[in-house]
């Protein structure tokens, strides 16, 4: 699978060839509700500190440095016990600070990693057991990829080496893209999952195919989605009113396949650096009955990381 979500990671100085982005905010507010005991962040990156952990020279932006105390105390403002650190494209397929980070608290925490084509079972192995469940592919910042077409022979390779490991892939891609989703992954052989609310723009509405598409995946217990960076996708400012019907549409569909994350620290945002105490308050419009959120927060993140 050739593409820049699968690459070496030469070294490079911290800031070399890609802009810096801005950072989180670190003033986080109490959330207006009560999180649920063992409530999950399903999705946080860790960057930094740049001066240990070389950047990959073909990322297309550059972090500043969001830290694994950093997060913990985001985490424990919101009342979030657990949470799954995602590998961030910066670092291509040098896990160390994801890694390292989880070290810090591997019955709290969880990861999705990216990996190289080649890798061994005895690599995916050692990542198991530091607490590893899933792999990432990037879709969308690929070299001159094609809209709505997929590497499947490789990506199908791929997830047979994690099979066994009763891992996941998690594909960033549009799901817009793609309106015969289910039928292109019917033989896949691991779970999917995917970021954003399905990562399309709020202006396509719920009647879209690669929606549509990615509901029945969802109902037939084979996709998981994320709520997840409503900034992405919606044409409103804070609280991203129109992705509620994204939400609420997947909730019906599939209330069991359906996680919460908080998108931390919210690299490359092009709005205004958002709060993650306003961005947590969105799950009570995303998910207003308690029992459901909890559901979302606790017992599906459960089942899918294995906590």
């Amino acid at each position: 699978m050739s593409s820049p979500a699968q690459p070496t990671n030469p070294k490079s100085g911290p800031h070399a060839g890609a802009p810096l982005c801005a950072a989180f905010d670190s003033r986080t507010r109490k959330p207006q509700f009560t999180l649920p005991a063992g409530a999950t962040d399903c999705h946080a990156h860790i960057c930094g500190p740049a001066a240990r952990y070389d950047y990959f020279d073909g990322r297309i932006y550059t972090p500043p440095d969001a830290l694994p105390t950093d997060y913990r105390q985001m985490l424990d403002t919101l009342g979030v016990e657990r949470a799954v650190l995602v590998q961030p494209s910066v670092y291509g397929t040098d896990n160390s600070a994801m890694l390292d980070a989880m070290k810090s608290d591997p019955a709290r925490l969880r990861g999705v990693a990216v990996v190289a084509d080649d890798i061994s079972a005895d690599e995916l192995a050692c990542m198991h057991t530091a607490g590893v469940r899933g792999v990432r592919v990037n879709i969308v910042d690929v070299k001159d990829r094609k809209p709505g077409t997929l590497p499947l022979k490789a990506l199908s390779k791929l997830a047979a080496k994690i099979k066994p490991l009763g891992w996941h892939m998690e594909f960033l891609m549009h799901v817009d893209e793609f309106p015969d989703l289910d039928r292109m992954l019917a033989d896949f052989p691991v779970d999917t999952v995917y970021g954003h609310l399905g990562y399309m723009k709020t202006d396509h509405g719920t009647g879209n195919p690669g929606f549509h598409a990615l509901l029945r995946m969802m109902q037939a217990g084979r996709a998981w989605v994320k709520l997840t960076g409503p900034y992405r996708i919606s044409a409103e400012p804070l609280p991203h009113a129109d992705t509620n019907d994204y939400a609420h549409a997947l909730l019906a569909a599939a209330p069991a396949q359906v996680v919460w994350g908080s998108d931390w620290p919210h690299v490359m945002v092009k709005t205004p650096m958002p709060n993650d105490g306003d961005l947590c308050d969105l799950l009570t419009a995303w998910v207003p009955d308690a029992a459901l959120r909890k559901q979302v927060l606790v017992d599906n993140p459960a089942r899918l990381y294995g906590f």
